[in-house]
């Protein structure tokens, strides 16, 4: 109960991922892609040209199987607990909504780019901007935020991105751009106070 009055914010978007994954999933089938159109995933021609931009945010809280949203909601306990001490819950909050619609606008763009249009959803924009917000955050304090050091978060963001790119089925403009997303708006809202030494 106590990590619950910590980090509210955290907690907070965990359960409604998984409310949301429930019933998507047991109302359709979450593996499903048009269940998951029905239910705000991100597509480019729906997007653009029906004018349907809620999209770019409903499908932050969608997620394509059971695999899909553990792997989400783990890095996001993980990360998101220490990030939120370290901002406050309602930068936090910024920094995860935000991010992820960078992400997915990133995405967005990519899309109009290659002309190679997927449904897409899932939190892993978001989930990544916080990544990279704690990137900066970890530089900014001297290469460690609590137990986690700089190369630690640093292999971490590699791995993901690696993990990624060896994968057809993932979003990996989402995921990139979320990261810098995260990385930008770290800078924006992490502004660490200066202790001031009193001369005697």
């Amino acid at each position: 109960m106590e990590e619950l009055k910590k980090e509210p914010v955290t907690v907070a978007l965990i359960i409604i991922n998984l409310l949301i994954f429930l019933a998507v999933d047991l109302g359709g089938d979450s593996l499903n892609t048009a269940n998951m159109l029905q239910h705000g995933a991100a597509y480019t021609p729906f997007i653009l040209e029906g004018g349907q931009y809620y999209r770019l945010f409903t499908s932050m809280f969608l997620h394509f199987g059971i695999q899909h949203f553990v792997n989400n909601m783990l890095v996001l306990f993980v990360l998101g607990q220490r990030m939120e001490r370290v901002l406050g819950g309602w930068k936090f909050l910024v920094l995860y909504l935000v991010g992820g619609i960078g992400g997915n606008l990133v995405s967005l763009y990519m899309d109009t780019v290659t002309q190679e249009y997927a449904v897409s959803a899932g939190a892993s924009g978001a989930v990544f901007a916080v990544m990279g917000a704690m990137i900066y955050v970890v530089l900014r304090r001297k290469g460690r935020v609590e137990d986690l050091t700089v190369k630690q978060i640093v292999f971490m963001a590699v791995v993901a991105v690696l993990l990624g790119l060896t994968d057809s089925g993932v979003d990996n403009a989402a995921h990139i751009g979320g990261m810098i997303c995260g990385f930008l708006v770290g800078i924006l809202l992490y502004h660490p106070r200066k202790i001031r030494k009193v001369e005697p």
